[in-house]
């Protein structure tokens, strides 16, 4: 099946997920400094345009009263992180960015991501970030549900695992919007409307 051409219109928003200092210093199998750099190239495109970029990072409180405690059998962090582990890269934030602090999977379970792009007109995302099959998945699967319109630019997004990645590109994300590049996503919104 052969898709329409990409297009962009005024009522898009870029969000990048985690994109911070502790999960671009995991071990992922695209390299992270190249999604931080994908990453980089789509929030200039999008301010240059004048178009919404969200920086959603995780975080919890220092006595880690706010970290999920459910039972399952791979856990997540025990204590929280050091601050640091939480920070977006000078490079890649910029004033007039929104951001948005989860503290769980999906930017928008607890968050006010809804609000902040229902506000700006916002109908349809492009979305990517670390970590393929977890924050990103998570996030892409809300704003489906919330009827929102997505873009996935898959050489901006990498997992820790290159199977989960590839799973999540090949069966989910064409179900839920289109699957793009960068260099794809820059070309539509440089387009005339």
């Amino acid at each position: 099946m052969t898709s329409s051409p990409l297009t962009l219109d005024p009522g898009t928003a870029l969000v990048l997920i985690d994109l911070q200092q502790g999960i671009l210093a995991l071990p992922t199998a695209r390299p992270s400094g190249e999604v931080l750099a994908n990453g980089i190239a789509l929030a200039e495109a999008f301010r240059a345009h004048k178009l919404p970029v969200v920086l959603v990072n995780v975080a919890w409180s220092p006595d880690g009263g706010d970290l999920p405690t459910t039972d399952v059998d791979r856990p997540g962090p025990a204590t929280a992180p050091p601050a640091a582990f939480s920070e977006i890269p000078a490079e890649l934030a910029a004033l007039g960015d929104v951001t948005v602090t989860k503290r769980h999977w999906g930017a928008f379970t607890g968050t006010e991501l809804d609000l902040q792009l229902r506000r700006r007109g916002v109908h349809r995302i492009v979305l990517a970030g670390i970590s393929t099959s977890i924050g990103v998945e998570s996030t892409a699967r809300t704003a489906w549900e919330h009827s929102y319109g997505l873009v996935f630019a898959e050489d901006a997004t990498a997992d820790l695992d290159a199977d989960s990645h590839a799973h999540t590109f090949g069966k989910i994300f064409p179900r839920l919007g289109r699957v793009s590049s960068t260099a794809e996503i820059i070309a539509a919104l440089n387009s005339p409307r």
